[in-house]
């Protein structure tokens, strides 16, 4: 038993901690947007499915002899793939399929292993089931979820701090042989003292029918099969896959308004996996989850959910919306688990539980990760979901067995005006993402949106990704070509090329992050502009329904693909920019590129600077303050910054703007056009230095609960 318990909790946190461990390697490469974990969770989901399935197959078909020499033949023809280090040769050209190049890079990377450890659970636990038939295997399921957290746990607090990108893969890859090794010997001991020979045959249990509620698992008489209803197995899909919708659409709109990093990654995800251990474990086995609190819970979670989209104009703060969708998934994921918990089979069953499980699993991150950015031109399979939920606790309280008439039409009623209420402000969040475009698509990358707001003369069209502008322009022909929003004359950008243009008759000029192309309107004829941007349809956009692009004298260049990926290319192969500006404005909705603002990347920017050169970082932001980040880095590198703070009045078509800009030389800072605006910037130690192992984005939350609480009312 000790044996079994070990080698199932050692693959589930190996399972759950080679996920962030992976994904951290790879976000630099894909811009580090939202989608690179939304991707990856697809990945392990699909390949969850893929070892649910060996382990059912292995456990029908195969003797317990046979089922240990295969095992163990996949467990030593995986080490080849130690240690889980991403290859250089998968970093990605500009242009190509981001999804499709992660799904293979990880296939290539961690395939085999994953696989393996994701079928150790239902195999490991259908090998004591005929080892020790009186046991309770789904206590086992429990302990391998308690796994997986203490893997998530461990990553921010011990193992990120502390250790670089390298050194994590080989810690991994050497706990991964330990595991191998135990797994083996698992499958040995299943075979030498196996109660049941029968190939196919593993022994039954006596239960109610599957549905009933009961702890089928506990105190079974071996030899009885269990019949499993027709309904039963569409239900544990439906409850799985829905599960991770809801996982999936709180945690990319999370990340959307904060930053795609592992810390918000993974809260949502060890939430959503503590609400199967509270579903499967406690209270003798029967679990933590009761219907008579459990939907009302999860009814609240998802209206809370609903309202928090059609709130504040579809932004609500961080300090509210993170706590909101972290609970809300908690409740909802513990209905739906709940709820596959009261329908969980005798273990004569359990690898088809299992597999159905994972099969729902698969098909939900599919749909929202996959399947979704391709058919919906916004997220709409967020909303969904959370009317999903509340159809699904309306279908519970309904279905309940031997229920007590008064409290089940209470439930249901709940459960109906939840639905109404989610849906009402589901639409009105759609109401708002549609108000006044006139196009809108939606890819790997995000939600991009144009619209055209104002009357006559005052007119603009604007480029939106997510819920944040990212540049506009005049409809009115006279005033097209003059740079306006957050890149207007008076920002701290507008200042260091108005300065760099007075110094010299021809600059170059870098702009990370495309947008409308605004930059480019600052052009003269002998100026080129090189513009970096990662998503191909924001280049298509910029030319088509801009004109900055076009109209600008001065030559224009895209590197198509990620700036830090890009820059560093040419640095090694030659091609030097030598840039008079370099501005950072790769910003997705309220989303920071974090590993665009490391102590790496700034080393790497100034590399690509001429003498005299200035970086310009956009901090523009709700949510956190980024100023004492680009301080500490500045200091730490001795270059010198500063802060312009840019609050034109209400008639100036200039938006409100914080802008960083660094130089290596204090006398850059000199030029008039910096007279008076520009404000020396001093190091936070408490914020700590960024660098690509290390950032502490809870020490840079610049909203609190209680402000934000009083602006929303106020709204």
């Amino acid at each position: 038993m000790v044996l079994y318990s070990a080698s199932i909790a050692l693959s589930a946190l190996l399972l759950f901690l080679v996920q962030p461990i992976i994904a951290k390697q790879i976000l630099p490469w894909f811009g580090g947007g939202a989608g690179v974990w939304t991707t990856c969770m697809v990945f392990f989901q699909t390949l969850l499915l893929a070892g649910y399935g060996y382990a059912h197959w292995l456990a029908r078909r195969l003797s317990p002899r046979q089922q240990w020499g295969l095992h163990t033949a996949l467990l030593a023809a995986s080490l080849v793939c130690l240690p889980i280090i991403a290859a250089d040769r998968f970093r990605p050209a500009g242009g190509q399929d981001a999804a499709a190049a992660i799904l293979v890079l990880l296939a290539a990377t961690i395939g085999p292993p994953y696989f393996l450890l994701a079928s150790t659970g239902p195999l490991l636990q259908s090998w004591l089931a005929r080892h020790w038939p009186a046991r309770s295997v789904y206590r086992l399921f429990a302990l391998s979820n308690a796994g997986s957290l203490a893997g998530l746990l461990l990553f921010p607090l011990l193992i990120e701090p502390r250790y670089g990108s390298r050194a994590q893969a080989l810690g991994w890859s050497a706990a991964y042989a330990v595991f191998a090794l135990a797994c083996s010997s698992a499958a040995w001991l299943a075979w030498r003292t196996t109660v049941v020979p029968t190939p196919g045959e593993p022994n039954g249990s006596f239960s109610r029918e599957a549905g009933e509620g009961q702890d089928e698992g506990l105190g079974e008489e071996p030899g009885v099969r269990v019949a499993v209803g027709a309904r039963a197995p569409l239900a544990w899909l439906g409850l799985s896959a829905l599960g991770v919708v809801i996982l999936l659409g709180a945690t990319a709109h999370i990340s959307q308004n904060v930053a795609s990093v592992p810390f918000l990654w993974l809260v949502p995800l060890i939430l959503y996996l503590l609400s199967f251990v509270l579903a499967f474990e406690g209270r003798a086995g029967h679990g933590w989850y009761s219907p008579g609190w459990g939907i009302p819970a999860a009814l609240v979670g998802a209206m809370l959910m609903a309202l928090g989209l059609s709130a504040s104009r579809g932004v609500l703060d961080v300090s509210l919306s993170v706590p909101l969708y972290c609970a809300g998934v908690l409740f909802t994921c513990l209905l739906c688990h709940g709820e596959l918990a009261a329908r969980r089979p005798a273990a004569s069953d359990l690898t088809r539980f299992y597999l159905m499980i994972s099969l729902g699993g698969a098909l939900g991150g599919i749909f929202a990760g996959l399947v979704a950015p391709r058919v919906f031109d916004s997220v709409y399979e967020f909303p969904l979901a959370l009317c999903g939920v509340c159809v699904a606790a309306l279908l519970a309280a309904w279905t309940r067995p031997r229920p007590d008439g008064r409290r089940r039409w209470v439930l249901c009623t709940l459960a109906a005006a939840a639905v109404l209420a989610t849906a009402y402000w589901d639409l009105a969040f759609v109401r708002f993402l549609r108000s006044d475009v006139i196009l809108m698509q939606r890819n790997f990358y995000g939600t991009l949106r144009v619209r055209e707001v104002g009357e006559g003369d005052q007119q603009v069209r604007r480029l939106i990704h997510g819920v944040i502008l990212h540049g506009e322009q005049p409809t009115r022909a006279a005033d097209r070509m003059e740079p306006g929003s957050y890149y207007a004359r008076s920002s701290g950008v507008g200042l260091a090329i108005q300065a760099a243009q007075q110094r010299r008759p021809a600059i170059r000029l870098g702009v990370i992050g495309l947008g409308t192309g605004t930059l480019s309107a600052y052009g003269r004829a002998a100026d080129t502009v090189r513009f970096y941007e990662l998503d191909p349809d924001v280049v298509a956009i910029a030319r088509r329904e801009f004109t900055y692009l076009t109209s600008t004298p001065a030559t224009v260049q895209i590197a198509l693909g990620d700036a830090r990926l890009s820059l560093q290319q040419e640095l090694d192969g030659g091609q030097n920019q030598r840039f008079d500006v370099l501005a950072v404005d790769a910003f997705s909705s309220d989303s920071i590129p974090v590993h665009l603002l490391t102590r790496q990347a700034i080393q790497m920017y100034t590399r690509c600077m001429a003498d005299g050169g200035i970086i310009a970082v956009h901090i523009s932001n709700r949510f956190l303050d980024l100023k004492p980040v680009l301080a500490n880095l500045a200091a730490d590198l001795g270059l010198n910054a500063r802060l312009v703070d840019d609050d034109p009045d209400d008639e100036s078509r200039a938006s409100r703007s914080d802008w960083v800009l660094i130089a290596a030389r204090r006398d850059a800072f000199e030029p008039a056009p910096f007279a008076g605006r520009v404000e020396a910037l001093s190091p936070d130690p408490r914020v700590g230095l960024w660098t690509d192992q290390f950032n502490n984005l809870l020490a840079i939350v610049k909203s609190r609960p209680a402000p934000a609480l009083r602006a929303l009312w106020s709204d």
